[in-house]
């Protein structure tokens, strides 16, 4: 049930997020509709009630919306292009799902699941309905309504010891309402970096399946198990705030958004926590992450048997929107086996804090981020935690560049503050990894750098066939206290994309000492590699206190 449920939402998301793209594109290439032949119409006179009725479901929201636009030439191209965007968007679900598939290999006595047919069928999905809202944000923000009734021919065969049992995914039917993102809005074409996509409400999924050529979804009660269980995972993935955030231009030709502040948690205790364990308690802990970050969540620790857990843990998170990104808390039951169960969860606007301001929130836990569902009426205990937003200073160093040769141009730190303020506390480590410059492998050159620090591995993206990659990737560590009298190391690597003797070949390496940069506040130089023979790196590291 849990790769179902996966599968269904991944062709939902690959259908949203190719109607992202694509709208994204058109909205700013075209600006002339079509005109399109008009369907033959009854006067709505001619109709009694119990046909009213039954139709109301089914008008576009453009009939009864006047916030939504009538897109007739989108949905002719999305018919026209239909044939590309099923074969790119079951590449998409393979890729997604085959590496999850493999997790189930071994449990159960199954031996292998895979993919005997994989095709979303003729009939493409269709825009009943879009709305353009508008912010104050450098984004555009689109809402489609998007109905699809398909004919997939999705086969799965499970390898269960000696048998082969075939799955079929027949009489697919999607409703949903995602909220597609594209932001921000940058001068280099497409005018957008990222696709950012999300659901406004649990979509409704229907659909037929059919084991060794009979349809289970005729057993009593099976159907409405499904159908919720499929509602709740892919509600619990993608529901606002959570998104699903698919990059477009490379982070180095825009202007990424820079940490501008830490944001410490102190997950205090939760109250009155759902029994989940069979003797009548839980095992909790907290997950909590920020949105809008790929960075993994942070975790407390866990409580056995306890549904007034106290925790007392303090967190550290790097915030880069204040305004725009949410603080998500979830609270999990840990099993030992299986998946471990959602007890609740809820959020927090970072724009509800006042900089250097600790606030306690009391919060009462959901069971998803829809608080207004009626249906949720079940108490979940509650939350207590503790948050304060610290901006970064605002000091007086500048970036200023290189030199021509390999020196460094450095300012002196802020004299407002003393050098006790600036040799303590906590604060945050960034690392721009920018290029190098005449790194050459025996057998092969597509360059790529590993920046090791306490512990930690960062890793840049790898460029082909070049002795002079530019990278311009930046990282971050989040340090309690300055890093005095450290080194970070950084490794050049190439990797081999073909066929070659080696997989990987050293391309030289550089410890930089990181007691200038706590001094001075940043440094920016370009260093000779070592075990190279004309290896240059530059890099750029700052340090910076909130």
């Amino acid at each position: 049930m849990g790769f179902l449920s996966t599968l269904l939402g991944i062709i939902g998301f690959g259908i949203g997020t190719s109607f992202g793209l694509m709208l994204g594109f058109f909205l700013f290439i075209y600006s002339n509709p079509k005109p399109v032949k008009e369907p033959v119409t009854r006067s709505l006179y001619e109709l009694d009630n119990d046909a009213l009725l039954d139709i109301l479901p089914d008008i576009p929201l453009w009939v009864k919306c006047p916030d939504y636009e009538r897109v007739d030439w989108l949905n002719k191209f999305v018919t026209d292009m239909w044939p590309y965007l099923d074969k790119a968007i079951c590449a998409q679900i393979k890729s997604i799902t085959e590496p999850m598939f493999t997790e189930y290999v071994g449990m159960y006595q199954i031996e292998a699941i895979e993919y005997d047919n994989l095709s979303l069928g003729t009939i493409p999905p269709e825009i009943h309905g879009l709305k353009v809202c508008e912010t104050n944000e450098k984004q555009l923000v689109l809402e489609p309504a998007v109905r699809w009734v398909g004919n997939p021919n999705i086969v799965l065969v499970l390898k269960l010891l000696s048998f082969r049992i075939t799955v079929q995914l027949v009489d697919l039917q999607i409703f949903m309402a995602p909220r597609i993102t594209l932001k921000p809005l940058v001068p280099t074409l497409p005018c957008f970096a990222t696709v950012a996509v999300s659901l406004l409400e649990k979509p409704d999924v229907d659909f037929g399946m059919n084991i060794l050529g009979g349809d289970i979804m005729a057993i009593p009660g099976l159907y409405q198990f499904v159908q919720k269980t499929i509602k709740r995972q892919v509600a619990s993935l993608y529901i606002w705030p959570q998104t699903l955030e698919i990059p477009i231009l490379d982070p180095a030709t825009v202007a990424v958004k820079k940490p501008v502040g830490i944001l410490h948690v102190n997950v205090v205790r939760a109250q009155k926590l759902l029994k989940k364990d069979l003797l009548g308690t839980s095992d909790p802990y907290v997950k909590l992450n920020l949105t809008g970050e790929s960075l993994p969540s942070k975790k407390t620790t866990i409580k056995k048997r306890n549904l007034n857990p106290e925790w007392n843990e303090k967190f550290k998170l790097i915030v880069k929107d204040p305004e725009s990104q949410v603080l998500q808390l979830q609270v999990f039951d840990w099993d030992k086996v299986g998946n471990h169960d959602r007890l609740g969860m809820q959020f927090v606007p970072l724009k509800h804090l006042t900089p250097y301001e600790t606030k306690e929130f009391k919060l009462d836990l959901l069971k998803h981020t829809d608080s207004y569902d009626p249906q949720d009426k079940k108490q979940r205990g509650k939350i207590v935690v503790d948050l304060t937003y610290a901006p970064f200073r605002e000091d007086s160093v500048k970036l200023d560049g290189t030199q021509d040769g390999y020196g460094r141009k450095e300012s002196g730190f802020d004299r407002r503050y003393s050098e006790n303020e600036v040799y303590s506390g906590a604060g945050l480590l960034s690392v721009l990894v920018q290029g190098a410059k005449d790194v050459e492998g025996e057998h092969h050159n597509n360059p790529f750098a590993m920046v090791f620090f306490r512990g930690e591995t960062k890793k840049t993206k790898m460029i082909k066939g070049t002795r002079d990659p530019i990278w311009n990737e930046e990282f971050h560590f989040m340090l309690e206290e300055p890093p005095l009298n450290e080194k970070i190391h950084i490794e050049v690597m190439s990797k081999r994309t073909g066929f070659s003797l080696r997989l990987k070949e050293h391309l030289g390496n550089v410890d930089i000492n990181l007691t200038d940069v706590v001094h001075n506040g940043r440094i920016n130089q370009k260093y000779h590699l070592i075990d190279s023979k004309n290896g240059v790196i530059h890099v750029a590291i700052k340090w910076t206190t909130a």
